[in-house]
């Protein structure tokens, strides 16, 4: 008889991946780094095990929309006050807070549970093209 082998958190061995986001696409980006998050790239993938790497994003300053998204796409935040709520398109984003985008984007593809929350926290975005993660000798991430 075969046992069914559960994975474990503390059998998980987790790796730190480069991304360069120059001349990439939003959502295709952050759709191949959510699952590097979440670890279904690896043989070991459990969806109720966080079993994803770590990923640094460079350059998120020099990433590509198509059509006219940078005028249409709305960003949306609320500070809880009658009447706060505030709206800004993507081209005010990407001027303000680019590494907020790809954050953005990313976190609504990851499950919205204390998991997802968890999985969040491995994503480190940088709008240049330096960050201070070489102590941990990433491997560069081809997407």
């Amino acid at each position: 008889m075969m046992k069914t082998i559960w994975t474990k958190e503390a059998d998980v061995e987790r790796n730190w991946y480069i991304v360069d986001a120059e001349g990439k696409t939003l959502g295709r980006l952050a759709s191949q780094i959510a699952a590097v998050l979440r670890g279904k790239h690896k043989p070991i993938y459990n969806p109720s095990v966080d079993t994803g790497d770590f990923v640094i994003v460079v350059n998120a300053d020099k990433i590509h929309v198509t059509g006219r998204r940078m005028d249409q796409k709305k960003y949306y935040t609320h500070s809880g006050y009658q009447g706060g709520l505030k709206e800004r398109t993507l081209r005010q984003m990407m001027e303000k807070s680019p590494e907020r985008v790809i954050q953005l984007a990313v976190r609504g593809m990851l499950p919205k549970n204390v998991l997802g929350r968890k999985m969040i926290k491995k994503l480190k975005v940088y709008a240049g093209p330096d960050h201070p993660h070489a102590a941990q000798r990433p491997e560069t991430l081809e997407i």
